[in-house]
């Protein structure tokens, strides 16, 4: 779907490139995960390939075609939910999804998505009367109006309630199971890892690590397995090797011993981005 190669871009009046030289693919009907700290070149790379930001250097195609050589007819297939909620406050959702589907040629029936994302008893208040929470949810379906093939989501739960960002995830797994593209920056980790099929992590406008989460947190993670146990009252703990789980000692302590807890040296997406980034996810 999509193919970067030695992308840079370096905003005006700057010294230093925003992103320098990051090569990546985007596989059709994937979801790929785009992390890194603020000021990383995380939302100038979506800028860029979304057509707002014009004059990088370096190769991008789209669907085998330079970016570049796409018209406005591009954005078509495309949609795009910004971490910034876009809406006309003083309209009602359905007044402003109503003016977003005039931009495009083939739209969707809104009532079933207003209501899959709990908005559709609010569809006559006005925008600026909604919680952020509402604003994003809202956002998130004027992003499926023109029944897009590629979805653009910047921060796309962020400030939802979690049963509504669990209903969220579920129509973005939905999306990608009919065949769809997806390109997300996130910094809940919980959600990449449940959504992503492969991540990217950039820092200081460098790709720094790309993966599959389960291959990255393979490679990051220790081979080993914590057993905790109950003996006179107090809980105790024991680390064995991988190989080791395959002995007589770890056999027996399962046999002979209360056992509370088992968990593997596996780790997380937040402890592979602090490590590969070098900076904490923030609270």
């Amino acid at each position: 779907m999509i193919k970067v190669r030695n992308m840079r871009y370096k905003y005006r009046n700057s010294s230093q490139y925003a992103v320098d030289g990051v090569d990546f693919n985007i596989n059709e009907g994937e979801i790929f995960g785009f992390l890194g700290p603020s000021g990383a070149g995380k939302s100038t790379t979506q800028k860029v390939l979304i057509k707002l930001l014009s004059g990088f250097e370096g190769e991008i195609e789209h669907r085998g075609k330079p970016l570049a050589s796409y018209d406005d007819s591009f954005y078509q297939d495309v949609g795009v939910s910004f971490e910034m909620p876009i809406s006309f406050s003083k309209l009602t959702a359905i007044e402003n999804l109503d003016f977003f589907k005039r931009l495009y040629k083939k739209t969707v029936d809104i009532e079933p998505l207003l209501k899959r994302v709990g908005l559709w008893d609010d569809r006559d208040k006005k925008a600026g009367e909604f919680s952020k929470g509402m604003k994003i949810r809202l956002n998130f379906v004027r992003a499926l109006i023109n029944d897009p093939k590629f979805l653009f989501l910047d921060e796309p739960t962020n400030g939802v309630d979690p049963a509504n960002s669990r209903i969220m995830k579920d129509m973005i797994r939905e999306f990608r199971q009919k065949g769809g593209t997806v390109f997300i920056t996130s910094h809940i980790m919980g959600d990449i890892d449940e959504l992503c099929d492969r991540v990217a992590f950039i820092s200081q406008g460098k790709l720094r690590e790309e993966g599959s989460p389960r291959d990255l947190k393979i490679k990051y993670g220790k081979r080993t397995v914590n057993v905790e146990y109950r003996e006179n009252g107090d809980v105790h703990s024991q680390l064995f090797s991988m190989d080791e789980i395959k002995t007589e000692p770890f056999f027996n302590l399962l046999r002979n011993k209360e056992i509370e807890t088992i968990h593997s040296g596996e780790t997380t997406l937040e402890e592979i981005f602090i490590k590969v980034t070098g900076v904490k996810l923030r609270a």
